[in-house]
């Protein structure tokens, strides 16, 4: 799981979490970087599968962040051209 550096994700109760489950494994963005800042994706995946939509089914949420995740990963320029920092 990618994270950024809060302090919340590096509290004892986390860290006493990750030791019974070595399957997870947290990667931290560096300080200050707001250009890896990944919560744009998020806002882009909340705005594009579930604002104003009510779905009847868990696994259907599923299927379309899965469709939303492929096509975000097969286009990295619409990526790059939405979320990153222009100077």
């Amino acid at each position: 799981m990618i994270l950024d550096n809060g302090r919340i994700h590096h509290a004892a109760q986390v860290k006493a979490y990750l030791q019974v489950h070595k399957r997870l494994q947290f990667v931290f963005l560096p300080k200050y970087s707001p250009d890896l800042n990944f919560e744009g994706l998020w806002k882009w995946l909340k705005s594009d599968v579930v604002h104003n939509v009510f779905y009847k089914k868990f696994y259907h949420i599923r299927i379309n962040v899965a469709a939303f995740m492929n096509r975000v990963n097969t286009r990295p320029m619409v990526v790059i051209d939405r979320l990153c920092i222009r100077m």
